[in-house]
């Protein structure tokens, strides 16, 4: 049997990086993998090993074997595509808040010329030459010579199909023609996701890993991707291996699982196995200690918004439209949050809920030209940003993309008292507790003065959620809250939402394409259409 991938008692050089224990590790022909575990248990180091981006100690290297490929590099063989997709790298530079300025969003690409640029790659990846063979001298006869400049030519061609033919499927799965003439700071994380899959898997990798590929997807988008790539799995000779947090729905496609445990790779077992071992979660996770103390907290947020639960308006939209360029957003929308109540906004890929909530947090200078009550103040009649933002907690799949400074957690968490991302300050004594509290609330206090780039992406978004909570805010929007975190922290953070919100007058909007991460306390709900 080929093996494409083998890891045999490897050591990482490099102290810092090590694993726990040495990793054995082996992906066979036909196998299509998932690698599993909780939060910060060394899924991505392992990634890194598989990769090559961590050398091993000699003698005791990564070897490939990626027949029947024609790509002989090991970065053309291999793709990956992480949680964090970002905006940036290849794309420019992005910073938060950047697609809801018009000046700055004409100065990014667009969708179809990142595409072309990407296809154009994917082309030269399966041509490129190594050292070896730039430097070859090949004993053959002029004629000899010639047949193989014309078998490569002809593989050339078929190659070139064979891409053609994976490009117009995604196009077709993922409808990305209405995407093409985007900038692509302008797509929703779920339409980002799409964006990031499709110029990925247009490379036609003979091994493709993807971290949490199905989160921030609809449910339409998430069914579509697991069946295009179970037909991948069918029809083409790569090998998948997904990087999964959410553990409870592994796709039906994947054969084989690798567990990572405590920085540990354990055992390869086939997929059925793996289901019958598993561990059903707590049904809470949260500590009744814990609890008293969140329902314990004095209630000391702006004078403003303390009324009766159900009798002040938090939010009203009135016919509210936002347009960018030729493209309309949100059109006519209406629709009003009393104070004490607990939204669920949900909806297709791109319908503008992230937009939404760029006009209730501040962050979109189109809330000024439409009729908009925050706190029972009319938008435009002189409230700061400021004084908005002092009320809300917030966390996003784009404020997590935007953090990329690497500065300590627990600054990180104070940067919300101020509502300032990007300025930070050592927190004050009273402030550290504080912060301090609300680590320890989500359980990762002992990664205070740890910096926020040293964690894993679940550990990131259990940072950025203290750091939403941290001020007691009147109104939590938490836009999916749950990304990348595993089973159990999942039901940790359901369990602090629902404490949280028992409170007097605590009001949220909480986004979810996921009806069980819906918190019991849900009360109202609203889906978003595309216009």
């Amino acid at each position: 049997m080929q093996k494409i991938i083998e890891i045999k008692n490897g050591v990482v050089r490099h102290p810092q990086m090590r694993m726990g224990a040495p990793i054995d590790f082996e992906l066979l022909a036909g196998e299509q993998l998932a690698i599993v575990g909780d939060n910060g248990s060394g899924k991505t180091r392992l990634v890194d090993v598989l990769m090559g981006k961590c050398a091993l100690m000699p003698m005791q290297g990564v070897k490939y074997d990626f027949t029947p490929s024609k790509a002989k590099m090991v970065s053309d063989n291999i793709k990956y595509l992480s949680f964090r997709d970002s905006y940036g790298t290849n794309e420019g530079v992005y910073y938060y808040q950047q697609r809801w300025n018009q000046n700055d969003i004409d100065e990014t690409p667009l969708v179809k010329d990142l595409l072309a640029e990407s296809f154009r790659i994917a082309e030269e990846g399966l041509t490129r030459k190594t050292v070896f063979d730039r430097f070859v001298v090949r004993d053959e006869t002029p004629e000899q010579e010639a047949e193989r400049l014309r078998q490569e030519e002809e593989d050339k061609m078929l190659m070139h199909k064979e891409l053609e033919k994976v490009r117009k499927h995604l196009f077709d799965i993922f409808h990305l023609e209405q995407l093409l003439d985007k900038h692509v700071i302008l797509l929703s994380s779920g339409e980002l996701r799409k964006f990031q899959l499709t110029k990925t898997l247009m490379t036609n990798p003979r091994v493709l890993i993807m971290d949490n590929p199905f989160i921030g997807l609809d449910v339409t988008a998430r069914g579509q991707l697991a069946e295009f790539l179970t037909l991948l799995t069918k029809e083409t000779n790569v090998s998948l291996v997904l990087v999964l947090s959410k553990t409870d729905d592994i796709p039906d496609f994947i054969t084989h699982v690798v567990p990572v445990k405590d920085m540990k790779v354990e055992g390869k077992m086939a997929l059925q196995e793996y289901r019958d071992s598993m561990q059903p979660v707590p049904a809470r996770m949260l500590s009744e200690e814990k609890e008293k103390a969140i329902l314990a907290l004095p209630y000391d947020a702006g004078a403003d918004t303390q009324a009766t639960p159900g009798t002040e308006q938090v939010i009203d939209f009135r016919k509210v439209n936002i347009r960018y360029g030729e493209r309309t957003i949100l059109k006519d929308l209406s629709f009003t949050v009393m104070n004490g109540e607990h939204w669920a906004l949900s909806g297709e890929n791109g319908a503008g809920k992230s937009t939404l909530l760029s006009i209730v947090c501040a962050d979109n200078p189109q809330s000024y030209a439409n009729d908009i009550v925050l706190f029972g103040h009319q938008r435009g009649k002189g409230e700061s940003i400021w004084d908005i933002k002092k009320h809300i907690g917030y966390i996003s799949p784009e404020m997590h993309r935007a953090y990329m400074r690497d500065i300590l957690s627990i600054d990180i968490v104070a940067s919300g008292l101020s509502d300032v991302s990007g300025l930070y300050k050592k927190p004050k004594p009273e402030q550290r507790a504080v912060c301090e509290f609300w680590m320890d609330v989500f359980g990762i206090k002992r990664y205070a003065d740890t910096t926020f780039l040293k964690l894993s992406s679940g550990e990131q978004r259990l940072v950025l959620l203290a750091r939403a909570f941290v001020k007691d805010p009147s109104l939590l929007i938490l836009d999916e809250p749950l990304h990348g975190l595993d089973l159990k922290n999942r039901r940790l953070v359901k369990d602090i939402i629902e404490v949280f919100c028992q409170r007097k007058n605590k009001t949220m909007i909480m986004v979810t394409h996921y009806r069980e991460e819906y918190p019991e306390n849900i009360d109202h709900e609203i889906f978003l259409k595309k216009n």
